[in-house]
């Protein structure tokens, strides 16, 4: 159940951070009340996440790596936004670097 709340926080937390962007300085209404809403939602769950035992490392190496790699992948895609083969190589090295602490991790 702990990885559905981490997964959950990482949906809201992509919306919210793409809503920033739709935002325009916060001065769109709706996508303003998203980015609000989206980061307090993000935040709980990710407290939810780890009150069910998900070591901190773990759950919050993953929220920001997925987090980082949906948003630009989003951006390219849908915002009109570059997404160069050197970013996607450093999107690969992020989550290479979240394996690498799960694998590592005692259990």
């Amino acid at each position: 159940m702990a990885w559905v709340f981490l997964a959950l926080a990482i949906a809201s937390e992509v919306l919210a951070t793409v809503s920033l962007k739709l935002s325009d300085g916060f001065s769109k209404l709706v996508p303003s009340i998203i980015v609000v809403v989206g980061y307090v939602v993000a935040f709980f769950l990710l407290s939810q996440a780890l009150s069910r035992g998900l070591d901190l490392a773990i759950a919050y190496g993953m929220w920001a790596a997925a987090g980082v790699a949906l948003v630009a992948v989003i951006g390219a895609g849908f915002l009109g936004e570059s997404l160069s083969w050197v970013q996607a190589g450093g999107i690969v090295l992020v989550i290479g670097g979240v394996l690498a602490l799960e694998l590592g991790a005692t259990h």
